[in-house]
């Protein structure tokens, strides 16, 4: 199965760029740019516990691909299971 917090950047056909979670059909975020779009991918990957962030070309096709580490969790949890 693959991570649920792997988040695609992808080129949106109307303009700007989407950031979409694999085989999900709705975006997450919607940007202007390519870089807003990877930035604010990172950001999600990171609080949800790390994971893939893929950045396609504008023809669709893979262009990069950046492991994200999980980021720093205000409310972490208290059991100690991670």
């Amino acid at each position: 199965m693959p991570n649920s917090n792997n988040r695609h950047v992808v080129p949106n056909p109307e303009g700007g760029w989407d950031v979409k979670a694999p085989n999900s059909q709705r975006a997450s975020v919607h940007a202007k740019t390519q870089a807003e779009a990877e930035k604010r991918a990172k950001q999600i990957v990171g609080n949800l516990g790390g994971g893939e962030v893929v950045i396609h070309r504008p023809d669709g096709r893979i262009r990069d691909s950046d492991t994200v580490a999980a980021g720093h969790d205000p409310y972490p949890p208290k059991d100690g299971r991670h």
